[in-house]
């Protein structure tokens, strides 16, 4: 090492150094792995490199005899370069009846940020700022929102685990111009909300749509609709009820019931009265998914004649071990099921499986959050340059992800229209027994297709 004073400052001393450091004869695989010093002389030892630091003169003069400068010097040499942070904020619920939802999103947005870190721009890291909206919480969701993108300084949202909730933080990228990748929020309308919002889940159109057409086509001729009391369950009862009648099937019967319900016999009670050939039924799945069925049970419903169908939320993986056999047989669409046998769900089926234990079951949910941040991981990619200086261009980032596309996903071949929404495969799946326990078994495939309602409904 040699140093020297280069120029003084007040009561700083700025010094030169030059250092110069003999490399082992043998340790080329780790020369070129650091791809720091590339520059070797025929002696096998480092071209010198030069830096200017600053110490007060004491602690400078200290340094130099310690010898302690030229280890910083190449301490620093050896370092990779200052990793930029995009920040992402992440609203889901985490807490209260509908937690574990939240928890099957944040798992995947775990995982796939484990295994995928290294794809991302060198010297580019991501970093995810968590909220919890605590359920259907149009106004927490939007402060909390508010509070990502003025205080924390997100360049990109996600989560939206809730239409509602979706709804109100969808209104705020629009201001704010901060693109939002919302993961399960099923109301069509949505994506409507800003030029910002693209989705990576589904909507009750797309899954309910096609459900009333098949209805139709097997000989049922009266149907009951029973959904939960809010804007999806009113995109379901819509869709369905659109496509079975005109196939050539009545509606005798509908009923909405608040989300903090408890007790469900009354409103099923007037439905097995009724006597439909089938009951369609959507509620937000998970634990409120269990508890429908189980009621439906009590009533006599699933011993009956009465066929119970819907979208893929009321048979949900994880809570089948919950509802027993009163679930066989139900038959839902959707666009995911973990019994699924292509290889990019085995593999995901596996990491999962390795991750959080074996009897641990990723969800639908788990997968439109898994995708979502490939969407994201992949948007930031498509902007190298920007993401290695810490930047975001948000128009940049929409017009990408409206058209982004992924042949590999766990569900299938997937892409973002230019509406924002996803254009992907339907699986028709019954409640069977595998391999000792209850599986969704994918048996047709209805698709590709986007969002029907957008169809019906072109401005």
């Amino acid at each position: 090492m040699i140093a020297k004073t280069d120029q003084t400052s007040g009561n700083f001393h700025r010094f030169k150094i030059v250092v110069r450091l003999q490399w082992p004869a043998k340790d080329h695989a780790l020369k070129h792995r650091l791809g720091v010093f590339d520059r070797l002389n025929t002696n096998n030892q480092i071209k010198p490199k030069e830096g200017i630091v600053s110490f007060t003169k004491k602690i400078g003069s200290r340094l130099l005899r310690q010898g302690l400068v030229a280890a910083a010097l190449t301490m620093a040499a050896l370092a990779p370069a200052k990793a930029e942070t995009i920040k992402v904020g992440v609203i889901l619920t985490y807490s209260g009846r509908d937690a574990a939802l939240g928890e099957q999103i944040d798992r995947a947005i775990n995982l796939f940020s484990k295994l995928h870190a290294s794809e991302l721009p060198p010297g580019v890291k991501i970093e995810l700022v968590k909220r919890d909206d605590t359920g259907v919480n149009p106004s927490l969701a939007k402060r909390l929102a508010q509070e990502l993108v003025l205080r924390d300084h997100v360049q990109i949202l996600t989560g939206g685990q809730w239409t509602p909730n979706a709804m109100a933080i969808a209104a705020l990228t629009k201001e704010a111009k901060v693109p939002f990748v919302t993961m399960t929020a099923g109301g069509s309308t949505v994506t409507q909300q800003s030029p910002y919002v693209v989705r990576t889940g589904w909507t009750l159109w797309q899954t309910s749509y096609p459900l009333g057409e098949w209805a139709a086509k097997q000989g049922w001729k009266t149907a009951y609709t029973v959904v939960s009391d809010f804007a999806p369950g009113y995109d379901g009862e819509a869709a369905f009820t659109k496509s079975f009648t005109e196939g050539g099937g009545k509606i005798v019967g509908s009923v909405r019931i608040p989300l903090a319900t408890t007790d469900y016999l009354p409103y099923f009670q007037k439905v097995k009265d009724t006597n439909p050939d089938v009951v369609y039924v959507f509620n937000p799945g998970g634990p409120q998914a269990t508890a429908f069925m189980k009621a439906f049970d009590d009533i006599g419903i699933t011993k009956s004649k009465i066929k119970l169908i819907g979208p893929l939320d009321i048979t949900s993986d994880e809570e089948l071990p919950n509802m027993g056999r009163s679930a066989l047989g139900v038959v839902t669409l959707g666009q995911y099921s973990p019994a699924a046998a292509r290889k990019a769900n085995v593999d995901f089926i596996a990491a999962w499986k390795k991750e959080y234990g074996a009897n641990s079951v990723p969800t639908y949910f788990a997968v439109a959050g898994w995708d979502g941040m490939q969407a994201i991981y992949d948007a930031i990619n498509a902007q190298k340059g920007n993401a290695q200086k810490g930047i975001i261009d948000p128009d940049a980032m929409m017009k990408f992800l409206r058209g982004w596309s992924d042949p590999n996903s766990p569900r299938g071949p997937i892409k973002i229209d230019q509406q924002g929404d996803l254009v992907q495969n339907l699986y028709l799946r019954r409640v069977e027994e595998k391999d000792g326990h209850l599986a969704n078994i994918e048996f047709a495939t209805i698709g590709p297709i986007g969002d029907p309602w957008k169809v019906f409904n072109k401005k």
